[in-house]
């Protein structure tokens, strides 16, 4: 019996070789959605979803559709610029007051942009369920999940340090709740999403990239977060909960985090460096290392204050917490100089396209730039302050050249792309076009 497509082609041409060409037509190697679907419907390939829109489309529709987590990258950068203007408000007194509204302005801009990013997610996977589906069985995509939690502490940390004072009242507890939420997400990315990489995902060592660090590096910047949020808070037990509770997701992201580098390190001496598309990623081993310092020491502060009050422990608990918590920072700060140098000696090496990894470059080099400063303000030693001013000038500087391109490239549509649904493309594409040559032998 003959095909819809031979029929169809039969009745539009007279002869045999009009008809085998109706059936097989000649389709340029890469083909549009469109084309796509065409070919199909003449083979018996499996078709594309009809909620699939092709990519040729424009349209709020397509936006949403493509839409993908790694756009919380953008809430995590632009958050770690308005807390190191806060943080340098406290270092330069002479210029707390235009530091400060600076850090306002990039706090009411950072809830703004989680705002938008968070509804278009929710749109996206409400009006498109299957793409829930196939974001998390993909192997690069579904770890950027972890920005999520790690974009909603840093507005944890910027209504800690300027709503709270400015409003008090009830004001600490709201700031609380918030960070069990963060902290609960954090710990399902953390768990959940290395477990999806055991079980589901599809990776080999040579394609290994330091994106496996997003969602372990998320119970981490949860621990700083919760220094934070007890140094606020008035009843000195719940701060202890705090303390305590951040002290176990710190011991819960670490050493997994050490074990991701490890593999990491392993894999660069081997295959050498990743491809230009993913370069970038080399910064991404200075959060663990930054932020895992970071943290410490603001626990290790808090717990000086707070455990004496409580009778935690032994009476000198706190003070020992403190210094063990310096003395594990600046260790965890001389190893993130290591893998700075192994990042900036990376992409000296060649020129590499904008995408929105290059978001990679302001948290990690961000937090990392707070360990710095921490250190120099528990530090009588100017070197440390100084070098966490070059350090936060620097990534307020890498924030406006990533926000331009940013802005520079979504006029151009370029990069709201879905990578799981450009695969799915691509492998319906390889299966008609093997459907295609199949026929042309059967001819």
């Amino acid at each position: 019996m003959a095909t819809p497509c031979q029929s169809q082609a039969a009745a539009h041409s007279r002869s045999n070789d009009t008809a085998v060409k109706a059936t097989c037509p000649n389709q340029p190697r890469q083909l549009t959605p469109c084309q796509l679907r065409q070919q199909m419907a003449c083979s018996n390939t499996e078709a594309l979803p009809k909620w699939l829109i092709p990519a040729d489309r424009r349209g709020w529709r397509r936006i949403v559709q493509n839409f993908t987590p790694s756009w919380f990258a953008v809430t995590m950068g632009t958050g770690i610029v308005g807390i190191l203007l806060h943080a340098l408000s406290t270092l330069y007194p002479s210029v707390q007051t235009p530091l400060n509204i600076l850090s306002t302005i990039f706090f009411v801009l950072n809830i703004i942009l989680f705002a938008v990013i968070f509804v278009i997610s929710i749109l996206r996977y409400t009006l498109y369920p299957a793409t829930w589906t196939l974001m998390l069985q993909h192997p690069v995509q579904s770890l950027f999940l972890g920005t999520l939690p790690m974009g909603f502490a840093t507005l944890i940390n910027l209504f800690v340090a300027l709503c709270v004072p400015a409003w008090g009242g009830r004001t600490p507890y709201v700031a609380w709740g918030m960070w069990w939420i963060d902290v609960a997400v954090s710990i399902a990315c953390c768990l959940w999403l290395p477990f999806q990489m055991m079980t589901t995902h599809q990776t080999r060592h040579e394609t290994m990239t330091a994106a496996w660090l997003l969602p372990i590096v998320a119970p981490i910047v949860a621990a700083a977060s919760g220094g934070i949020v007890a140094s606020i808070l008035p009843d000195p037990n719940h701060a202890v909960i705090t303390i305590v509770t951040s002290y176990v997701l710190w011991g819960i992201g670490v050493p997994l985090a050490m074990v991701v580098l490890t593999m990491y390190f392993h894999r660069l001496a081997i295959h050498k460096l990743p491809p230009q598309e993913v370069i970038v990623s080399v910064f991404l081993p200075l959060g663990p290392m930054g932020q895992g310092g970071y943290a410490v020491m603001q626990l290790g502060i808090q717990a000086e204050k707070r455990f004496p009050d409580t009778g935690t422990l032994h009476s000198m608990s706190g003070e020992i917490l403190y210094v063990l918590g310096w003395a594990v920072a600046i260790i965890l700060w001389g190893f993130g100089l290591v893998w700075l140098f192994f990042a900036i000696a990376s992409i000296s090496q060649s020129r590499f396209p904008f995408n929105m990894g290059w978001w990679g470059f302001t948290f990690p080099v961000g937090v990392f730039t707070m360990s710095t400063i921490t250190i120099g303000e528990e530090l009588p030693c100017a070197f440390f302050r100084i070098l966490g001013t070059v350090f936060a000038i620097s990534v307020m500087l890498l924030w406006g050249v990533v926000a331009a391109g940013t802005v520079k490239n979504l006029c151009f549509g370029k990069l709201v792309e879905a990578p799981c649904l450009r695969e799915m493309e691509r492998r319906a594409a390889a299966a008609a076009a093997a459907a295609e040559e199949k026929a042309k032998q059967d001819v």
